[in-house]
């Protein structure tokens, strides 16, 4: 999480105030819905933008709120993406993997619902690629979408209340984010937990299964 922090920080400018006074021109209710739209628009033609949209949403609504607004607008990209990929991607890849199709197929969609919480939940799969390949399969998406909403916020929840509580230091401090960690023991355990999943999910993408 330090690496990212410290790429963001060279790579990204935050337009915050201009963000700001746009979404003030509207009333707060019409500012969380063009939120919203902006991030569901954007992030699904820009794939590195969701990053901005976590950074300026932290700023503007606090850590909370804008992470029940991320959950919201990552629920539609998930939406969205899914049926794509199951009504316009599915028979295409099916044809390039041929016998191999079936095999990955059962692989991802037999995948309980712990283990999709647990995918959701920490940031080692990017969403766009887990909305793609769940649609790509025969899963459900009620079964995909309930994982969304319960290891979604987990992630987001983390995240942006990194962002808020650093604020601008995230970017100018490299430290920032260490010191922070060694002040708040609690805030460092959750942590540790956290990488926990994290290193369940590599394990389990890692694992190989023989073909039938």
């Amino acid at each position: 999480i330090l690496s990212l922090f410290w790429y963001l920080s060279r790579y990204i400018k935050i337009e915050s105030v201009l963000l700001q006074d746009f979404l003030a021109r509207f009333p707060f209710f019409f500012s969380l819905i063009i939120y919203i739209l902006l991030y569901v628009v954007v992030t699904f033609f820009i794939f590195f933008s969701k990053d901005f949209f976590w950074f300026i949403g932290a700023f503007l609504f606090g850590p909370f709120l804008s992470a029940v607004l991320i959950c919201l607008a990552e629920a539609i990209n998930a939406c969205i993406l899914f049926y794509l990929a199951r009504f316009m991607g599915r028979d295409y890849v099916e044809d390039k993997l041929q016998g191999r199709y079936g095999f990955l197929d059962k692989k991802i969609s037999r995948l309980n619902l712990f283990w999709l919480f647990i995918f959701r939940a920490t940031p080692f799969v990017p969403y766009r690629f887990m909305d793609l390949a769940a649609g790509l399969t025969g899963m459900r998406f009620s079964k995909y979408l309930t994982a969304l909403f319960l290891g979604t916020p987990l992630k987001m929840l983390w995240i942006q209340y990194i962002i808020y509580t650093l604020g601008v230091s995230i970017f100018s401090n490299p430290k920032a984010l260490a010191n922070y960690f060694i002040e708040n023991k609690e805030f460092l355990l959750f942590s540790y937990i956290y990488l926990i999943l994290v290193v369940m999910v590599v394990i389990k993408i890692s694992s190989k299964e023989k073909e039938p």
